[in-house]
């Protein structure tokens, strides 16, 4: 019951904050692109795939300036924002328009950080409905203005499994929100120009 609750709260938190088409998104200086890993098991990981082709894009199109790359960096053999900034680069995006967050362990760490460390109270996150969705919940109770740009989606047979996983991550994003819960890791503001 709670973890539908939940997914209730979240959809309705997001509702016309989440943009499918790029004519119709706003602009915004920063883009957070949401780490995942490049491969898994059975190759290449869709979700990394259409997250940066759909962060390169925004950038293309005039829509961001600036890219935040946020992901996990807890291995000397992991590191989700160098590979992200290794394909942007391979799609276009000038690396001075590349801006590193090593410290996005989960959603919620990506997204405070984008404010307290790297001074943005207004930004797009770019990922997947379901995970726009969440963040969008998360940063609404930060004082943050958030729109999201879908990624495309991965079908629903290879992608089931997130989705299920994403199922409990919303209650566990409730809870955080309830006890305030901060990210692992702040540090020294960075300011991006």
């Amino acid at each position: 019951m709670f973890a539908f609750v939940s997914h209730i709260i979240v959809v309705s938190s997001a509702k016309g904050k989440t943009f499918d088409e790029i004519t119709e998104i706003p602009y915004n200086k920063v883009g957070v692109v949401l780490g995942t890993s490049k491969y898994h098991k059975k190759g290449l990981n869709l979700y990394f795939k259409y997250r940066v082709e759909a962060a390169a894009k925004l950038f293309k199109e005039g829509k961001i300036d600036y890219i935040l790359v946020s992901g996990d960096n807890g291995t000397p053999y992991y590191n989700e924002p160098k590979q992200m900034r290794k394909e942007l680069l391979k799609l276009g995006v000038p690396e001075k328009r590349i801006v590193m967050d090593y410290a996005g362990f989960r959603t919620l760490d990506s997204i405070i950080r984008a404010k307290k460390v790297f001074q943005q109270n207004r930004f797009t996150v770019i990922s997947q409905q379901f995970h726009n969705e969440r963040a969008i919940f998360i940063a609404e109770f930060n004082d943050i203005e958030l729109v999201g740009f879908n990624a495309s989606d991965v079908s629903r047979k290879k992608g089931m499994r997130t989705k299920i996983r994403e199922y409990f991550a919303r209650g566990k994003a409730v809870i955080d929100i309830v006890f305030n819960v901060q990210p692992k890791f702040l540090g020294e503001e960075i300011e991006i120009r």
